[in-house]
């Protein structure tokens, strides 16, 4: 059986709509310091923190016992959707928030939540490599690096192979006949990796020739679906029981659909096709316990939470000290030059951009 099949019921309860859970206080006896934070003297034993969050959220809760059992803080995670949904929601909310810290909001998102006052200022010291990520210009003394990943066309190569055809490579190859009715897309409007897919193809096609390769992507049957767990274990062959054999997903995708038998992965990420995505932390302004919200973004940045964020939330870590499973080493490959939109133009240009798409998709 293939791994991914195996997440599916994890990735299920994942992926629950408007989830809210509370972490006992007590639990494990490990006392390695998990928090990153021995320096930090504020006293946060007996108060309840509360971390907004994507769906998408999730770390081992031996992990996160420890956490707690250090600071004798409450951690309640309320799961507000996709980072697109969770954005907004903290947008509507600012200055007045449901939460002390959120984590997810990512680089597609971030001008938003910073242009309108969301997050306070930050006094964190990213781990080595965090820093190759920070967000670009205003805010980047607000969010704090936790994860990134790169969006990326994947394909069922095992489905290639047993029909004797050679698979896409490019973004063009989407749109040629012979790949018709093979691709899904979660949609821009409603999935932060959709969103990340549209930049690539603005970034690949620019201002003037993007709206016509949706139109072609479309006309050649591509499939939207509301998000990526409906493309993925909805639409795909390789990660659930669907018919199409291409789908928008992770360049740490094949890293879960390796064929116990072969030892081999059953998919494999076109890595000229993507767009990386980083994800944020940060204390949100008018936080009820910000002290508590500084020492849940250092626990993130330590390297128990770094390590464990591979399998958990199937994203690479941002610190260089971090570990990586064995099976990323050798088949979630990164790719060398993603594709980049610079932050200054998405803030200027995402809502233009996703409206333009959305009245391509509907006609």
């Amino acid at each position: 059986m293939h791994r991914a099949l195996r997440m599916i019921p994890t990735m299920a309860a994942v992926f629950a709509l408007g989830a809210c859970s509370v972490i006992g206080e007590s639990g494990a006896d490990n006392d390695t310091d998990t928090t990153g934070s021995g320096d930090r003297s504020q006293d946060v034993a007996g108060t309840t923190l509360k971390v907004i969050s994507h769906d998408s959220f999730s770390l081992p809760k031996p992990l996160l016992k420890s956490f707690q059992k250090k600071t004798g803080m409450k951690v309640q995670v309320i799961k507000s959707g996709d980072a697109g949904k969770m954005t907004n929601s903290l947008v509507l909310n600012h200055g007045n928030p449901r939460g002390d810290v959120a984590f997810g909001v990512d680089n597609t998102f971030a001008s938003r939540a910073v242009d309108e006052g969301v997050f306070a200022d930050l006094d964190v010291d990213l781990p080595e490599g965090a820093g190759d990520f920070a967000l670009e210009g205003d805010g980047a003394d607000q969010l704090a690096p936790v994860d990134q990943g790169s969006v990326c066309v994947n394909v069922d190569t095992a489905w290639f192979d047993k029909k004797g055809q050679e698979p896409p490579e490019s973004l063009d190859d989407l749109t040629d006949p012979q790949y018709k009715d093979l691709t899904a897309v979660p949609g821009a409007a409603t999935s932060s990796p959709g969103l990340a897919f549209l930049l690539a193809t603005i970034a690949e096609y620019g201002d003037d020739g993007w709206q016509d390769y949706w139109s072609d992507l479309l006309g050649n049957g591509a499939t939207l679906t509301e998000g990526w767990t409906d493309a993925y274990y909805g639409e795909f062959t390789g990660g659930g029981e669907g018919d199409r054999p291409i789908v928008v997903s992770y360049d740490s995708s094949p890293a879960f659909t390796v064929d116990k038998q072969s030892k081999k992965s059953t998919t494999a990420a076109l890595l000229d096709t993507c767009f990386r995505q980083v994800e944020y932390a940060g204390i949100l302004e008018g936080a009820d316990n910000p002290a508590g919200a500084q020492l849940f973004i250092d626990f993130l940045l330590g390297d128990e939470a770094q390590s464990a964020i591979p399998d958990s939330m199937y994203m690479f870590p941002v610190s260089a000290s971090a570990t990586l499973p064995a099976e990323w080493a050798e088949f979630a490959v990164q790719p060398e030059d993603p594709y980049d939109v610079p932050a200054d133009d998405i803030a200027a240009h995402r809502q233009e951009w996703l409206t333009d798409w959305n009245d391509l998709v509907t006609r």
